[in-house]
Order: C-alpha cells, then structure tokens, then sequence
C-alpha cells in the first residue's frame, strides 16, 4: 500500500505494562484521574494513573455513560474528576506541533502479544496505513490476522494508540471501536496535518 511518511506515534509516545498487583482485584490499588475533553472528532473520556496514561475512549452518549464505561477497565479502582498535567499534554497531540510536545507515556494492562502489537501500531507514521496482515507478518506471525484484528479492536487508548491507521488489505477502512466515519476522519486529518507540517 502507497503512503504517505510521517513522524511516527513510537518517537513520542511509549508503553509501559502494568504489574499484575497493580491491577488485581479490578485494579483496587490503582488511583486515576479522570476528564472529559473535546477533539476535532468529537466528546472523549481521559484516565491517568500517575505512571501515564491508562484510558482514553470517544464518546456519543452521556458522560455518566462514558465514565462507567471506563469503570469497567477498573472497577475498584479510586477515581477523581481532575484534569492532570500528564492528560493534559496528551491532549496536546490535537492542538500543538507534535515536535513540541513532551514525551507521553501510557500505563495499560495487556497480554504479551497485545503488547506487541500495539507497540507494531506505534510504528506506523501518521499519514501512512498499515494492515492486519502486514502487522502480522512484522511480528512473525503471518497467519495471525485474526488475532492481530483482535488485539486491534481491544485498544484501551484511542488516537494515542493508532488503531485508526490499520485497514483491510482491500483498501478498505474497515470497522472501528468508535465508528469507521470517525476513522475515516481521523486519517483523513492525520494525512493533512502531514502535508502541513514543516519536515525540518
């Protein structure tokens, strides 16, 4: 697939795992702060732990709906209404020239393989596409499409984690957690954003 070349999510943005007794018994010992922010695509909900950011998700209902839905992530964890420094400069990604933003780290749970991949999903640069199937190939695992879709759609942190750039191998955009018109968007944004971005 052509694409265009883009700074890449990886040179900015990193994974950290977190340790089992961090989020045992529904992530009982974990404290996360939590806002409601606007984006050019529409209402997302942003979670902190002090380690980085743990989830962030669009939304098209309610708010109650949206923080209940991140509750699921960690239903017994401590939850405050408070917008932090570190949601603060990843929300930045929307606002500011990514080559002035400070270094983002997101703290999520995972199984090893999803790790993989979305650490793969890092890689792709913005305004480029990837696909299931190269995704897995990168991984040395070239008939795990499935799994790598998987992986895919389980994305606890949307737009910071690219999964918008990963399409069929048709071409096609293919589904979304938060509605393909919004992937659709998000590329078609990145893209141009790109084009206007000064390469020196």
């Amino acid at each position: 697939m052509k694409a265009i070349k883009g700074p890449a999510h990886n040179s900015l943005i990193a994974i950290t795992a977190m340790k089992p007794e961090e989020y045992k018994n529904g992530g009982e010992p974990l404290s996360i702060n939590y806002s409601f922010a606007e984006s050019p695509f529409g209402a997302l909900i942003i979670a902190a732990t002090p380690k980085g950011i743990s989830y962030m998700a669009f939304y098209d209902g309610g708010q109650e709906e949206a923080f209940a839905e991140l509750k699921k992530q960690f239903p017994r964890a401590t939850y405050q209404p408070l917008l932090d420094a570190i949601q603060q400069n990843a929300l930045f990604l929307f606002t500011q020239d990514w080559k002035k933003l400070r270094p983002i780290t997101l703290h999520v749970k995972g199984t090893a393989f999803r790790f993989k991949v979305w650490e793969a999903l890092l890689g792709i640069p913005m305004g480029q596409l990837s696909t299931y199937g190269a995704i897995a190939g990168e991984l040395h695992h070239p008939k795990a499409s499935r799994a790598v879709g998987s992986a895919v759609g389980d994305n606890p942190v949307a737009f910071l984690i690219p999964c918008h750039r990963v399409v069929r191998s048709t071409g096609e955009t293919g589904q979304y957690h938060w509605g393909s018109k919004r992937k659709t968007a998000i590329i078609g944004w990145e893209a141009a954003r790109y084009l206007l971005t000064p390469k020196n």
